[in-house]
């Protein structure tokens, strides 16, 4: 497993959109019986987002350059910690990718059943 990104990747991250990657979020929880509220609210934690906010970056396919530089990310994001798509997300040392996995990290947790308490890190 890799384990430092390279300016490739990063630069791959920066472009997708959230509107490409919002409905396989959804997807998945969905799978796994929790709810897309449950995922709001995750995403709402993690970047203080609203649902209207997080329309609006859909409608606008903003990319998760845009969709991160404009968010508050959450003062206990960097609590979130594990292996996402091959990476440490705390050994990640670029600011969007490792965003970018703490909401994907965010994601898997809520799919795999986590007491939505420990997925927003005690808050």
């Amino acid at each position: 497993m890799a384990t430092h990104a390279t300016p490739e990747h990063h630069a791959r991250v920066a472009a997708l959109t959230f509107a490409g990657v919002y409905p396989h979020y959804v997807a998945k929880v969905e799978k796994k019986g929790r709810s897309e509220a449950e995922l709001l609210e995750v995403i709402e934690w993690l970047t203080g987002y609203t649902k209207a906010d997080l329309d609006r970056h859909v409608a606008a396919k903003s990319t998760f350059q845009t969709f991160f530089d404009e968010a508050n990310l959450h003062a206990n994001a960097h609590l979130i910690t594990g292996t996402i798509c091959g990476y440490k997300i705390q050994d990640l040392d670029n600011e969007l990718t490792r965003a970018v996995r703490y909401l994907d990290k965010l994601v898997d947790e809520l799919a795999k059943g986590r007491p939505m308490v420990k997925i927003l890190r005690g808050s």
